[in-house]
């Protein structure tokens, strides 16, 4: 039986969309890193890929900058992200003209986290956008664009209940945006009931998992219970003893989130955004397991043969 199961199909492949998240590089070394992962990443021809903003525009000129060479020196499609936090509208608004006079079609807008970090009180700027969907409505005031939001399968940390979260959502929706992008998440049980939820709410825009491959399991942990992610038990039996042990915990941290996204696949899910973390092989690996391939990599085998 197990032959027929969906992820096991030989045209998967032709049925799935990744897209892939980066931050900008703080420094030369970090730059150069970031470069290797593009290059690794780019034959695997992803929906777009994505480049971070620090809250107040914190990293303002260096995800312009990212941004502008992805445009310039490779063939994939950037998503400039933007936030409202620590801004004024005229500011925020400069900065959605700048990317739209570089060439950046699609924006992913987040209200962002406070300038003090995850789980800081949020204080919206008093001339400013006060949260996710008054950033949308500003983007679309601007250009047609195509436009990711956020979505919180455990909900938001900051809303009182779901209802509160999905009605934020909502709001989104209505002034525009594309798609939703989740918050990382570890139990598919969660984003299920989250779609089940946004869809009874009307919400039919795609709502796309952020599939957050897990680098270092201490510091996944940690981020976590900020971000109000559930970190399940039998997630962090998996990762026991090996924080000493990088070779194996890279191995356990393929096999879990292969394991995820074949679990989602399974499900009827079509598209995937990894978080990259500017590491490039978990993520090659995973989509080379449902079915993505590398276009270089075909050729150059074609060419053998």
């Amino acid at each position: 039986m197990n032959q027929f199961r969906f992820s096991r199909r030989p045209d998967i492949g032709d049925k799935i969309r990744v897209s892939f998240e980066f931050f900008p590089p703080k420094s030369d070394e970090m730059e150069a890193r970031l470069w290797d992962t593009v290059t690794r990443l780019e034959p695997l021809k992803p929906k777009f890929v994505s480049v971070t903003y620090g809250a107040g525009g914190s990293t303002r000129e260096r995800t312009a900058r990212t941004v502008k060479r992805i445009l310039n020196e490779t063939a994939l499609t950037p998503a400039a992200h933007m936030t409202c936090v620590n801004a004024a509208r005229h500011e925020v608004d400069e900065v959605i003209q700048e990317f739209a006079d570089m060439g950046v079609t699609r924006f992913v807008a987040l209200r962002g986290d406070p300038a003090e970090g995850v789980g800081a009180a949020y204080r919206p700027h008093p001339d400013g956008y006060a949260n996710g969907a008054e950033l949308v409505g500003a983007l679309k005031g601007v250009g047609d664009f195509d436009i990711s939001v956020s979505a919180y399968p455990e909900k938001h940390p900051e809303s009182p209940d779901f209802a509160t979260d999905i009605d934020m959502l909502k709001r989104k929706v209505d002034n525009g945006a594309t798609r939703a992008i989740t918050q990382f998440f570890f139990d598919n049980d969660l984003y299920e009931r989250y779609v089940e939820r946004a869809r009874r709410a009307g919400i039919y825009i795609p709502i796309v998992p952020g599939i957050l491959p897990v680098h270092n399991f201490t510091q996944v942990a940690n981020f976590s219970s900020r971000a109000g992610a559930l970190v399940p038990a039998w997630l962090a039996e998996r990762f026991d003893g090996l924080q000493k042990d990088p070779q194996t915990h890279a191995l356990v941290a393929s096999a879990v989130a292969a394991e995820q996204v074949l679990d989602l696949v399974e499900r009827g899910v079509g598209d995937f955004h990894f978080y990259t973390m500017n590491r490039a092989d978990l993520v090659f690996a995973i989509c080379h397991m449902i079915g993505i391939r590398s276009h270089e990599a075909e050729a150059a085998g074609s060419a053998a043969a």
